[in-house]
């Protein structure tokens, strides 16, 4: 069973539906309790890092989540889900990551972004920078789908596992074990995605 986090701010039916597709058992999980008899987590995000983490705190689902990172158990975090697993965001100063992953989510500013509308919504094409399971079978440059004015800005290299530029080149996903995030949505990058999602529900196998 993959526990699928619901706490208010993730795109929870969509994500829903992308899973069960793939073949997956999915549970909306907004109870802590829930988690023990989870296999896996995946942890979706929609709209702004500070009231995201205070959401999942308010629901007494932070300190378990941490646990959960921690063990080294399974866990997909996609968009903002990811972003919440570096240590800060320049979008809610003072409310902290899980800092899973050292670094900080910065807002797309830089001057290379002229012309380039803030958010990025659309598709953008990934270069896997390292071979991960997430990855099995996709072609070379995937394009998926982005939604967002934040960017994860990893301070481990050895961590990214993909990369794509909007005025600014940033980890567009990072692993380490079996944790992994991604800033796009597979759940609304068509083929693409769903074999994002497969790959993360047969590594469970």
């Amino acid at each position: 069973m993959i526990a699928l986090i619901d706490y208010g701010s993730g795109n929870i039916r969509s994500v829903t539906k992308a899973l069960q597709h793939e073949g997956a058992s999915v549970q909306l999980v907004s109870d802590a309790a829930r988690l023990r008899d989870a296999q896996a987590v995946v942890l979706p995000g929609v709209g702004d890092f500070g009231d995201c983490a205070r959401n999942l705190k308010s629901r007494g689902l932070w300190e378990p989540l941490d646990q959960w990172l921690r063990s080294g158990k399974p866990f997909l975090g996609i968009c903002v889900g990811y972003q919440l697993l570096f240590d800060s965001s320049e979008e809610a100063p003072g409310e902290p990551g899980f800092g899973f992953f050292p670094g900080q989510v910065r807002k797309f500013s830089s001057p290379g972004l002229t012309g380039l509308k803030v958010p990025q919504i659309g598709w953008n094409s990934l270069d896997l920078t390292q071979p991960h399971p997430l990855w099995r079978s996709l072609p070379p440059e995937p394009y998926v789908f982005f939604v967002h004015s934040y960017y994860p800005a990893a301070e481990r290299g050895d961590v990214v596992i993909a990369q794509t530029t909007y005025g600014e080149t940033f980890a567009a996903g990072a692993a380490l074990g079996n944790v992994a995030g991604v800033q796009f949505h597979p759940e609304k990058s068509q083929a693409i995605g769903l074999a994002v999602l497969r790959n993360f529900i047969q590594g469970l196998c």
